[in-house]
């Protein structure tokens, strides 16, 4: 979902009309591209997950993209891996963590992560640099289930209880 006006106005009722979207959508997920184009730079966008979507872990090395995330509503989970797949780190999003709010990361290029939704809608605002090219835009982890498989559930619920 594309829009191109001038002036954009990010409020509850595009929450909700994305979020409509997202839970209609097989993957229970959608963006709401703030950038006109794929060849725009940067990329800025909602993207707005529901409980239960699996990302499959990736990083964005050729070409390295940073990629930035802050969450808006709900309360989301960022997850780091190390290049064998095992939990590196932990962000919670959207709370309270150590008597603060964190709202969000930024993730160099070549890290690998994934995004958990703890809650029940999660809308997050996301940059990173385009252009984007769909067979170079990310590297998905070989240790992780493609998204459709069987295990990707059981990999999702493994990552809500590490």
């Amino acid at each position: 979902m594309i829009c191109v006006e001038p002036v954009q106005i990010i409020d509850e009722a595009l929450f909700d009309q994305v979020a409509a979207l997202a839970q209609a959508a097989p993957r229970q997920r959608m963006n709401y591209n703030f950038h006109a184009s794929a060849e725009d730079n940067p990329h800025r966008f909602l993207n707005v997950l529901m409980r239960g979507t699996y990302i499959r872990p990736h990083r964005h090395l050729e070409p390295p993209k940073s990629e930035a995330f802050l969450v808006l509503e709900g309360v989301a989970e960022v997850v780091v891996f190390n290049e064998e797949g095992s939990v590196s780190a932990r962000y919670r999003l959207g709370e309270e963590v150590d008597g603060r709010k964190r709202w969000g990361v930024d993730l160099a290029p070549g890290v690998w992560h994934t995004v958990v939704a703890v809650s029940e809608r999660v809308v997050c605002y996301e940059v990173k640099p385009g252009p984007w090219e769909p067979a170079s835009d990310k590297e998905f982890a070989v240790w992780a289930p493609k998204e459709g498989e069987p295990e990707a559930r059981e990999f999702l619920e493994r990552l809500r209880s590490w």
